[in-house]
């Protein structure tokens, strides 16, 4: 609090640092503005969330140092641009055109899958060492405001902002191509019925929202190093300033740009031990007052976004129950006919079932849609951490914590979940799973940040990695067939009428509300569990139990395995561990291999691999 008091009374008496402060947030938020107009442009149009965005804006801070040896500084920026917009048409062509009709969440899939390919095709032409890029000429030095040096540069990108703003709104009101492309935003349907080409409009969007991405790498070469970890690192904030904004307005993606600029500014002097959490408390504050963001329009229910006309659950056949009596006897038998790696693997992949499975209630029986389920497993794994090593609880009692601590995060993030849907929904599940991150990151004292906590040991009798494999087996299957069990009872039925129709499930007496409130309870506990138990596998826990990488984790096992089947996160884990094992240990670039398998599954199997088998039958 004394240091809080002491920078407002050092800004108060110096208004020119607090105006170079400012110059500097404004700087910030040109770069951030220009990533997130195109992300908001692709999405207002195709509807696509993409999450190779931040990919596009890496590839253009890499081609920017490259071309920029040739051609010199201004010429390089716009090669790379340009060179992004290409990437982006092929990109746009070859896969998303083929995914267009499919569920958005397997548009997701497919961007995700190209996140790995572009990571280590990246790798492959550049090598893992960062890569510097020139000053840019005619602006290395800095000019004087009030007494305070301001960069140049920083003064350009100030001013590239408006300019590109202003632009865009020229194209988008003043041309042809921009017309149509409003009308498509507004009513797809509708456009296509007056003979507009969507297939050209889309790739001609896609192909500016590229161009955009990669223009705003190219700029940032001079400020920073181009590396492999641009592409996540800009994603996030890129994402929150498209939904304050409100998804598919372009002067709220500025506005939200220039506020959440300026609070990094001002932020890092005033709340040093919030940085990595303001932005996202900012989302989260401007998603429960205005659940469309600042400029959005109220977002159109959809029922669920993974189709409709689903037919009732039944219970699982003959053959179902006879295949998941074999894997169980084959998990049961595993340590018999495998080795330890393959008992320690296993272990992993039943805490990371449980964890998908929990996903799938809310996604697939909920149709909420989360980007940062992660949230649950990592308070789960943290609550088990911490009553070990403050309460010195013993296992058992740490794992009975774990659900618990997880469910209450779930009780409390739940109510939130009533006031928005949709994309709205997700980035507000993100934006919790981020502030949980950076508190397990921040609070040193007690989670011991980065360095996590150590030594969490299993009991005695479970001690041993084959004691401790039954005791995963165990408690995973027996959450697996909870989260079975409880899609078939009335409150799953009835949590499915919600995302099916909620109009008509709220004119049946369903209040929707209060069902998917409880889900994201009930979610998080079995979340929670499962990441008490990986924590308990690895003898430790770490703010990565929170990452946006472990929420990405979870989301392609459940649409892998299939979002409209309950054996569908099941088989995802299984498909998605092993592989990813089998790849790591087999090969460097291990990514682009996975982000193919999983673009293909995309694009060919719209079902998932649960969906395989049912190809053919009638929809």
């Amino acid at each position: 609090m004394d240091n809080l008091i002491g920078t407002l009374r050092l800004l108060w008496a110096e208004p020119s640092f607090a105006l170079a402060q400012a110059l500097t947030g404004l700087a910030g938020a040109s770069s951030l503005f220009l990533v997130s107009a195109g992300l908001t442009i692709v999405f207002g149009v195709t509807r696509v969330v993409n999450f190779a965005h931040g990919s596009f804006f890496m590839v253009g801070a890499y081609v920017a140092v490259d071309a920029i040896d040739r051609v010199g500084f201004w010429p390089g920026v716009v090669v790379a641009a340009l060179a992004v917009g290409v990437v982006g048409i092929l990109v746009e062509v070859a896969i998303l055109r083929r995914v267009y009709p499919a569920p958005e969440l397997f548009q997701l899939l497919a961007t995700f899958g190209l996140v790995l390919v572009i990571q280590d095709a990246t790798l492959w032409l550049w090598g893992p060492e960062d890569r510097m890029g020139p000053r840019a000429p005619g602006l290395r030095g800095a000019v004087e405001i009030f007494g305070q040096p301001v960069p140049h540069y920083d003064l350009f990108l100030i001013a590239v902002g408006p300019l590109v703003l202003g632009l865009l709104w020229l194209v988008f009101r003043r041309t042809r191509w921009g017309i149509l492309v409003r009308a498509a935003t507004a009513d797809r349907e509708m456009t296509a019925a007056l003979g507009v080409d969507q297939r050209r409009l889309f790739t001609g969007v896609f192909a500016l929202g590229a161009l955009l991405a990669g223009l705003g790498g190219a700029l940032q070469v001079p400020r920073e190093a181009a590396n492999l970890h641009m592409d996540l690192n800009v994603i996030a904030e890129a994402f929150v300033v498209v939904v304050v904004g409100g998804m598919g307005s372009i002067v709220g993606a500025y506005l939200a740009a220039v506020l959440i600029g300026v609070v990094h500014a001002f932020g890092v002097l005033l709340f040093p031990k919030l940085t990595l959490v303001l932005v996202f408390l900012i989302m989260a504050v401007v998603l429960i007052v205005r659940p469309a963001g600042l400029l959005g329009e109220a977002p159109v229910a959809t029922g669920g976004g993974h189709g409709t006309g689903e037919p009732p659950l039944r219970p699982a056949g003959r053959g179902l129950r006879l295949a998941g009596a074999l894997l169980l006897a084959a998990l049961l038998l595993l340590p018999l006919v495998g080795g330890g790696y393959a008992v320690v693997l296993a272990t992993d992949l039943l805490a990371l079932t449980l964890f998908a499975a929990s996903l799938h209630f809310l996604m697939g029986v909920g149709g909420m849609v989360s980007f940062g389920h992660a949230a649950y497993f990592g308070i789960g794994a943290y609550g088990a951490a911490l009553a070990a090593k403050y309460l010195s609880a013993p296992m058992e009692l740490a794992l009975a914590f774990a659900p618990l601590a997880a469910g209450l995060a779930g009780v409390a993030f739940g109510w939130l979940c009533a006031r928005v849907s949709g994309v709205y929904l997700a980035m507000l599940s993100l934006a919790f799973a981020q502030i949980a991150w950076s508190v397990a990151v921040q609070w040193l004292e007690v989670t011991g940040g980065d360095n996590g906590i150590l030594g969490l040991w299993p009991s005695a009798w479970a001690a041993g990695p084959l004691g401790y494999y039954y005791l995963s087996l165990a408690l995973s299957a027996a959450g697996v067939m909870a989260i079975r069990h409880l899609a078939h009872t009335p409150f799953g039925q009835s949590l499915r009428a919600g995302r099916d129709s909620p109009r008509r499930a709220e004119a049946l007496g369903i209040s929707v509300g209060a069902r998917q409130w409880a889900a994201v309870a009930v979610a998080g506990s079995f979340a929670g569990l499962a990441g008490a138990l990986f924590a308990y596998a690895k003898g430790s826990v770490f703010p990565s139990f929170l990452s946006i990488s472990r929420s990405v984790d979870g989301l392609v096992m459940v649409l892998l395995g299939g979002v409209q089947s309950l054996t569908g996160p099941i088989l995802g884990a299984f498909a998605y561990v092993g592989l990813a094992d089998q790849l790591v240990r087999g090969m460097e670039l291990w990514r682009l291999v996975l982000g193919l398998a999983i673009i293909l599954l995309a694009v060919v199997f719209r079902g998932g691999l649960a969906g395989i088998g049912r190809r053919g039958e009638a929809p």
